[in-house]
């Protein structure tokens, strides 16, 4: 059985970014990852998606973009369908969160890699 889809959105080709090791460390735990962002590149060998993925089923959506750069995200996450979504650290967004909150989605403010190597993921 395949686990769960986490959509990492504002993935960096950077090792450096937040982003780039969360989908590294999703990877690692098993879990099916797929990185969204605005640049081209790839995340080991785990290609960064330029284009909505809009098809495919989502459990989880775990934000690396600040509030004011998700605006144009709402509704497409919206859509989307999420269980839940990750406010990591300096992405928390109380429009955002309380839409999704009345969609029945479930809001986290926490650090995605915390989460991972807690085993509270």
């Amino acid at each position: 059985m395949k686990s769960p889809v986490t959509l990492v959105v504002g993935a960096s080709p950077n090792s450096e970014r937040y982003s780039f090791l969360a989908t590294c460390l999703l990877n690692e735990h098993g879990i099916s990852v797929y990185p969204y962002g605005i640049k081209k590149g790839m995340i080991n060998d785990i290609p960064i998606l330029n284009e909505w993925p809009s098809q495919i089923p989502i459990d989880t959506v775990t934000l690396y973009l600040g509030s004011a750069a998700q605006t144009e995200y709402i509704d497409p996450i919206l859509a989307l369908k999420p269980r839940r979504i990750i406010f990591n650290p300096g992405t928390e967004n109380p429009v955002l969160a309380a839409l999704t909150a009345k969609n029945g989605v479930e809001t986290l403010e926490a650090c995605t890699l915390v989460l991972l190597k807690t085993g509270q993921y």
